[in-house]
């Protein structure tokens, strides 16, 4: 399915008033969301930047019915409250289209306190669509480092820079063989569109990761969010792909990688305009931290080649 720019609605999900910083990836991203899921639909958050950008109370910044939950809950709570709509419907207490149900939580509440509940609404099959927004730490509270911060990147809890690969949540999720689940990135936003209104037409659990580069917690310059966004998709940082019933297709620019026919530019190209990344540009040995990166990403590439072939 193809989408162009004439397809995405006028409808907005963030609403003047937001008290998101300038440049802010969940608010980018969840405005492209909107267009895609529409006015029908009810939102589930748990603690993170989206819920200390609604504004101040009683108002919201937020132009759809949002439920904010405990940390650790978006799984189950996305699952009961579709659960509690279908049985108004059967029992004829709701009419009409059913609303979408889904979450907006970021990779903390996604890849680590909320990776129990959230494998368990995929065991399940629940219906709703998991949006995490990977921002790659927990910038609301602080910038500490989560499951989602790559090898390397300065946090406030990683001063030297991180000493571990970050998990590959996407896989993971490829594993449990859900209905749908896709990469995407907000430097992309008509693959992102596509992606979200396949995942709306699909019955069950979706999960679909969005790249969400932060500017205060990177350390780059608030007008280029997407622009680095771009230069990770561009250095095979990230990589775009989906899963429809366990079967891989991948998007472009990432299928050039996995088809042979292009090769990602230099890593420096990505990491340099970051601040996080900064002292590896100091270290005598940064030829082979820069290589060893490469590496990592063409192994990354490959593996995804693989369940493509597979």
């Amino acid at each position: 399915m193809s989408a162009r720019l004439q397809d995405l609605s006028s409808y907005e999900y963030v609403l003047p008033g937001s008290a998101a910083c300038a440049g802010c990836p969940s608010s980018i991203a969840l405005r492209l969301v909107g267009k895609a899921l529409g006015e029908n639909a009810v939102m589930v958050m748990t603690p993170s930047c989206a819920v200390a950008s609604t504004g101040p109370l009683p108002h919201s910044c937020y132009n759809v019915p949002a439920l904010n939950v405990c940390f650790a809950s978006a799984g189950a709570a996305a699952g009961g409250l579709s659960l509690a709509l279908e049985a108004q419907y059967e029992k004829g207490r709701l009419q009409g289209e059913m609303p979408t149900v889904f979450t907006w939580v970021g990779d903390g509440g996604t890849y680590d306190i909320g990776l129990q509940g959230l494998s368990a609404a995929a065991e399940r099959n629940d219906n709703f669509i998991h949006f995490c927004y990977n921002n790659e730490a927990y910038s609301n509270t602080g910038m500490q480092r989560s499951g989602a911060t790559p090898m390397h990147a300065v946090t406030t809890t990683t001063p030297l820079g991180k000493e571990n690969p970050r998990k590959n949540l996407a896989m993971i999720m490829l594993r449990q063989e859900i209905p749908y689940m896709a990469t995407a990135s907000l430097s992309y936003p008509m693959d992102l569109y596509r992606k979200v209104v396949k995942a709306k037409s699909i019955k069950g659990f979706k999960y679909i990761e969005i790249h969400a580069p932060c500017a205060p917690g990177w350390k780059f310059a608030t007008a280029d969010t997407v622009e680095i966004g771009r230069l990770a998709v561009r250095s095979g940082a990230w990589l775009l792909w989906e899963a429809e019933n366990g079967q891989v297709a991948v998007s472009s620019p990432t299928s050039q990688f996995t088809e042979g026919k292009a090769q990602p530019i230099p890593m420096i190209d990505y990491i340099g305009k970051q601040g996080r990344f900064a002292h590896l540009l100091k270290r005598d040995d940064q030829d082979a931290v820069l290589e060893e990166m490469r590496a990592a990403v063409l192994r990354d590439i490959r593996r995804l080649a693989e369940n493509v072939n597979g």
